[in-house]
């Protein structure tokens, strides 16, 4: 996918404009702030050429009245500012969160497969975070530097035109050198968010996989790893500073031959009588309010850079079509008898790579229909095709005689259950990840989700019940104690359209055997996908699809399969002797 680069027109409308009444108020209050810090300057003049000479106490305590309420205008001005930008801007920074989050989780599985969660929750969390400058006060105080840059011009001008022609020249100088380097910044603190993510990701995913690590006694492997990313982060942040540095010297170095010039040019004009030395001195501090705000900008500049470079990369995630978002997807399901059928279903995950061929049969409501086969041979593919996960490249599926690609998505899968081999349980309680499908069913409800799924017969033993707090991804559970739950969970969805894949896997045999009992409870008037690779567990089922490199080599019945002694006979036989 082509990189998106966000520009200012983008960030104006989007941004900006939106937040106009709270950016202009902030713009208002930062040209007072600015104004009233142009007070000392002019006083200092009065004060050197009419007060010292003439020995005015009137117009002293006059000046220093002036003076202190410039400065408590500045105070105040500049308290009101960041209250209320500051707030606007981190109110934004949540707005883009939130809505950056809404995106991502409406894109399609296959961007989930690719991508990593610890690299997803960096672009989500940090990436927006540069907005702050471009709301916050940073833009304002750009802004209003400039405008006091201008103001500070006018009146060096009029103090003395041959000073202020020789200043901008450096000062023009450094602004062509600024341009140049934020330029060259901006793909670095693009560059910067990815490795930033990368690391991320690879941290998280280190973390979350501690006992493996440990187990292999990888520690090391690890940390070489983690290692190798922050330094590729310190090299980014070591081009950028180099950069920034660039900047910084030249400021320092121009503006510095400049205040040089003006100490020699105005000495020179103070012993021929062409100025006062109330007027250098005004010249001097103005000169400083004019050249303050472009020596800023070096610091602003690069804050708004990366906002930019950290916009791209949001903007690169918000221009991802999203799943089910075709026109064609109009209809509702309100109810659903649940029959599917394939139609000459074929699908690839990389193109040219055709894992599933020609799939063709028909789940009738109520049915069961098994999936077996060897690990690789297309099973889940099938099961992710019925749940929507994926789309065919070729042929069509139908739920109840409509296309399943004209169905809205949150319609269909609405009425859909899922209980996977490594099923996903969320940190909290175990009654917070039963409640998980339908959070405002009922005590009774649940209870009879706990009893039909069998998950007393371990919560009785724990001191909170179902109050328990299982730890991240289940952690304080055993296999089978997390199975159970993911079974209960799908018994309070009560969906019409079952899959259940390895759903017995992880349980041991008096666990699998009361199990078995509860799905059968389960499944009654419902479309079921039933993946097993122990073959005793879909004895009863209405029809068992026999799928072999990404074809259906035999369907039928259980003992109509065993009599015709194939690829079923076989798999079967093999496990009865183990």
């Amino acid at each position: 996918m082509a990189k998106s680069k966000i520009n200012m027109a983008q960030v104006f409308r989007t941004i900006i404009w939106p937040r106009r009444g709270t950016l202009s108020i902030g713009l208002i209050l930062i040209i007072i702030s600015r104004m009233a810090s142009l007070v000392l300057p002019g006083a200092s003049k009065y004060l050197m050429d009419d007060v010292v000479v003439g020995k005015d106490m009137h117009m002293l305590k006059l000046l220093l009245l002036a003076v202190t309420g410039a400065i408590v205008v500045q105070a105040i001005t500049s308290f009101l500012l960041t209250r209320i930008l500051s707030v606007e801007a981190q109110r934004l920074i949540s707005e883009l969160r939130v809505r950056v989050q809404k995106h991502v989780l409406h894109l399609p599985i296959r961007f989930f497969d690719n991508s990593k969660s610890g690299e997803l929750v960096s672009r989500i969390m940090t990436d927006v975070e540069g907005v702050r400058n471009l709301v916050g006060t940073g833009l304002v105080q750009l802004i209003g530097g400039l405008l006091t840059s201008v103001v500070s011009l006018v009146l060096l001008i009029r103090i003395s035109p041959m000073m202020t022609l020789y200043v901008l020249i450096p000062v023009a100088i450094f602004g062509v050198v600024s341009l140049k380097a934020f330029g060259y910044i901006r793909p670095i603190f693009r560059e910067r968010g990815k490795i930033n993510a990368d690391v991320t990701g690879r941290l998280t995913e280190t973390l979350n996989g501690i006992r493996v690590i440990k187990g292999f006694n990888a520690e090391e492997q690890e940390i070489s790893s983690f290692d190798a990313g922050v330094m590729r982060l310190f090299e980014n942040v070591k081009r950028s500073l180099t950069s920034t540095s660039l900047i910084t010297s030249s400021a320092t170095l121009l503006l510095g031959l400049a205040s040089t010039g003006i100490m020699g040019i105005g000495g020179y004009m103070i012993m021929n009588d062409e100025l006062t030395i109330g007027e250098f001195l005004a010249f001097t501090l103005y000169l400083g309010f004019m050249i303050a705000p472009i020596v800023q900008m070096s610091n602003i500049g690069s804050q708004l850079t990366e906002a930019f470079a950290g916009l791209d990369r949001t903007e690169e995630l918000m221009n991802m079509e999203l799943e089910g978002n075709e026109k064609n997807r109009t209809k509702t399901l309100d109810s659903i008898k649940g029959d599917i059928i394939f139609k000459n279903v074929s699908f690839q995950y990389d193109e040219g790579k055709e894992v599933l061929h020609d799939i063709s049969f028909e789940s009738k409501p109520g049915s069961v229909t098994a999936l077996v086969g060897s690990s690789g041979s297309g099973k889940t593919t099938i099961a992710g095709l019925a749940a929507s996960f994926l789309k065919p490249v070729s042929g069509s599926i139908l739920i109840d005689g409509i296309e399943i690609e004209e169905v809205k998505l949150n319609s269909y899968r609405s009425h859909l259950g899922v209980v996977l081999q490594d099923d996903f349980l969320f940190e909290g309680s175990i009654r917070d990840n039963i409640l998980f499908p339908r959070p405002n069913a009922t005590e009774k409800d649940l209870e009879n989700a706990v009893r039909s799924a069998h998950v007393q017969e371990f919560t009785d033993r724990f001191d909170e019940g179902l109050d328990t707090l299982i730890g991240e991804r289940g952690i304080k559970l055993s296999g089978g104690q997390r199975q159970r739950i993911a079974i209960a969970r799908a018994i309070l969805a009560d969906p019409d359209i079952l899959i259940l894949d390895e759903a017995t896997s992880n349980l041991d045999t008096e666990s699998e055997a009361l199990i078995q009992e509860s799905l059968k409870d389960l499944m009654k008037g419902r479309t079921t996908f039933v993946i097993a690779h122990r073959l005793s567990t879909i004895r009863q089922a209405d029809q068992i699809l026999v799928i072999e490199k990404g074809e259906i080599v035999e369907r039928g019945k259980h003992d109509e399969l065993l009599a015709a002694k194939g690829r079923y006979f076989d798999l079967y036989t093999y496990q009865a002797r183990i």
